[in-house]
């Protein structure tokens, strides 16, 4: 699915079920809620914390979570994240071409 039909497809879904979006400063605090949500993951799956029992290894569905809340907020703010996207690698692939390729620090990994 490319990024401009999970928004369209979003928007669908909020207009129809979700009744409307929450604000903007709301989704704003959602988003960050769900990336703490995402790292707590990220900690128990990869860094030194366990598991809590009864919690769950699901990183697809956290991190489709963040997706989530981001498209609510860029379809509320008027942003296509596809084009801003495509716009960002590129400055990424300029700004970089060189920069990681003569890093000394990635190069001993």
């Amino acid at each position: 699915m490319h990024l401009t039909e999970a928004q369209q497809k979003v928007d669908t879904w909020i207009k129809t079920i979700g009744v409307r979006y929450f604000n903007e400063l709301t989704n704003t605090a959602i988003l960050m809620e769900e990336v703490g949500e995402l790292a707590r993951l990220m900690a128990r799956k990869y860094g030194e914390q366990s598991f809590k029992e009864g919690e769950t290894d699901n990183l697809g569905d956290e991190m489709a979570d963040v997706l989530w809340i981001l498209i609510c907020l860029a379809n509320q703010t008027g942003v296509d994240l596809e084009k801003a996207f495509a716009a960002n690698l590129e400055k990424k692939s300029t700004r970089d071409k060189e920069r990681h390729a003569n890093n000394g620090k990635l190069k001993n990994v």
